[in-house]
This record gives structure tokens, C-alpha cells and sequence, in this order.
């Protein structure tokens, strides 16, 4: 009997060699989408009024980066390796990667981007979350994610963005630079 997230794989894995143009666009989607999604990010950041909340959201992303990617998923990476379902399961996948599955570092860091996107203008990270969830489901679609590994590295991306927004809220505000966070609830 195959698990519930066996199963949802599966159902989602069924989009992928159907079509060429529809492999092609979920391999577009889960490899390149990303980076789109980051350049566009660092220009939204960047051409932020004022240096000190330029400074401020590019200090939360790089920091969300580190604390979710380079250590919470590496730990977990490291602690409780998990295989793609690729090397479980007799399929072909459109495309390999190489290490853990569990969790998911496309979907940590890019919902974890989201994330301070939203704290920087709502509209925009509603179109990211939309994006990044597109992102995360190709990913499953083209075999080298669980749906599982998409959901806790979305999970620990969204709470390390929560964690170091208040962290970084406080350090800004005790070193006199309050209006870096202000503000952010305004939709722009």
C-alpha cells in the first residue's frame, strides 16, 4: 500500500511526459523559474526608497537564506537523508539532481523569499507565493521532489522569514534605524 505521499506524487508526476511542450515548460518552471524569481526579488529590494529599508530587507533575505537553507535544511539533510522519489520508485524523471530530498532547499529558500516579499509590499508576494507554489508543484511534476519535501521546506522557509523579521525588527530599532522597519504594512 503506498502512503499518501506516494500517492500524491504520483497523481502530480502524471503531468510530465505527456506532451514535449508541457515537459518542457514544468522543466522551465522547476529549474529556471528561480532564478527569475530572485533577480526580481533583489530589484525589488534594491529600488526600495530609502538606503536604510534597502539595507533592512536585503539583511532578511540574506540572513533567511542562511539560517533556513545553510543550516536548518543542511542539518535535517544531514540527520535524515531521504532519497528522490526517482530512486525510489520506477519512473524517469525529466530531469536528476543529486542529494537529499527532504526537505526541499528550492522550496525553503523560495518561500522563505516570498516571505520578505510580503513584508515588503503585500501584491508582490501574493504573485511570488503564487509563482513559488507553481515552482515548488513542477518540481514535484518532474520527479525529483516528494510532495511532502515541498510542504516542511515551505513550512521552515515561511518561519526562519517570521523568526529573522523579528529579530532584525529589534537590532533595527535598538540601533536608531526604526524607519528601516516601518511602514512595511502599507500596500505600495
Amino acid at each position: 500500500m503506498r502512503s499518501l505521499n506516494e500517492e500524491l506524487f504520483l497523481w502530480i508526476f502524471n503531468l510530465a511526459h505527456q506532451n514535449i511542450w508541457l515537459d518542457r515548460l514544468l522543466i522551465f518552471t522547476a529549474q529556471y523559474l528561480p532564478y527569475i524569481l530572485f533577480l526580481s526579488a533583489l530589484v525589488l529590494i534594491f529600488s526600495e526608497p530609502g538606503w536604510k529599508r534597502r539595507i533592512f530587507f536585503a539583511s532578511h533575505l540574506v540572513l533567511v537564506i542562511v539560517v533556513a537553507r545553510g543550516i536548518i535544511v543542511e542539518a535535517l539533510n544531514y540527520f535524515y537523508p531521504t532519497l528522490r522519489p526517482f530512486e525510489v520508485l520506477e519512473i524517469q524523471p525529466l530531469f536528476t539532481v543529486v542529494g537529499s530530498s527532504f526537505p526541499s532547499s528550492h522550496a525553503t529558500i523560495f518561500f522563505g523569499l516570498t516571505a520578505v516579499i510580503f513584508y515588503l509590499n503585500r501584491k508582490w508576494g501574493w504573485w511570488y507565493f503564487l509563482l513559488v507554489t507553481i515552482n515548488a508543484l513542477a518540481r514535484v511534476a518532474v520527479g525529483v521532489h516528494w510532495p511532502l519535501d515541498i510542504a516542511v521546506g515551505a513550512l521552515i522557509g515561511v518561519l526562519s522569514a517570521v523568526m529573522v523579521y523579528q529579530l532584525l525588527e529589534v537590532y533595527f530599532k535598538k540601533i536608531s534605524l526604526p524607519q528601516a522597519v516601518k511602514g512595511w504594512e502599507v500596500e505600495k
